[in-house]
């Protein structure tokens, strides 16, 4: 008869998967999102950005991340959108 529940080592190592996983998204997008910032800010307007400034941050974001993801995919796991070993 089998449990319908996991294993104690089973929840321990998907959990540490997880935490793995969203630590590295949560760090690349805002890496990202700072590149994002700098591109479409300019050096000399850091500190005014217009409505369409943040769009285009948005767009650099979403381009980013897309780039990161698929180079996860060629250099990594190609069943992983994740750069981190094991993941």
């Amino acid at each position: 008869m089998t449990t319908p529940f996991p294993s104690a080592d089973v929840v321990l190592k998907t959990g540490k998967t997880y935490a793995k996983d969203l630590t590295e998204r949560v760090l690349w997008t805002g890496a990202t999102a700072v590149g994002g910032v700098l591109v479409a800010a300019g050096p000399a307007d850091m500190l005014h950005v217009s409505f369409w400034k943040s769009v285009g941050v948005a767009g650099i974001i979403a381009a980013g991340t897309l780039v990161k993801g698929l180079a996860a995919r060629l250099f990594g796991d190609p069943n992983s959108a994740s750069t981190a070993k094991g993941v």
